[in-house]
C-alpha cells in the first residue's frame, strides 16, 4: 500500500466516519472503496458479520491455558537488550 495524505471538508470527514461506523470498517478502507468506485473498478468485498470478531475472541481466549491465580515473575530467559544485541548482529550495525 501506498501512504497518502489528502485535505477534506469537515463535512466529508463527517460521512466518511459515519459510513466506516455504520459498516464496521476503517476510514481509510471507505476512502479506497470510494476511488475504486469512481474509477469504475468493482471490488466485491463480502459483508461483515459484526459478530464475528466477538465469536473469535471468544475462541481464542477458551483456548488459552487459565492463569493462575496470582502473578508470578516471568519464566523468560532473555532481556530485551539481549533481543536487540541479537537483531544488530543479524542485520548488521547502522553506520553513520
Amino acid at each position: 500500500m501506498i501512504r497518502k495524505q489528502i485535505y477534506i471538508q469537515e463535512r466529508q470527514e463527517q460521512a466518511i466516519r459515519n459510513a466506516a461506523g455504520a459498516r464496521g470498517i476503517s476510514e481509510a478502507e471507505v476512502i479506497r472503496e470510494a476511488i475504486d468506485a469512481r474509477a469504475g473498478q468493482q471490488v466485491h468485498n463480502q459483508p461483515l458479520d459484526p459478530f464475528a470478531w466477538k465469536r473469535a475472541l471468544k475462541l481464542m481466549r477458551s483456548l488459552q491455558p487459565k492463569k493462575a491465580a496470582t502473578k508470578t515473575r516471568s519464566s523468560r530467559k532473555w532481556s530485551r537488550a539481549q533481543l536487540y544485541e541479537e537483531r544488530l548482529n543479524r542485520y548488521g550495525r547502522a553506520t553513520r
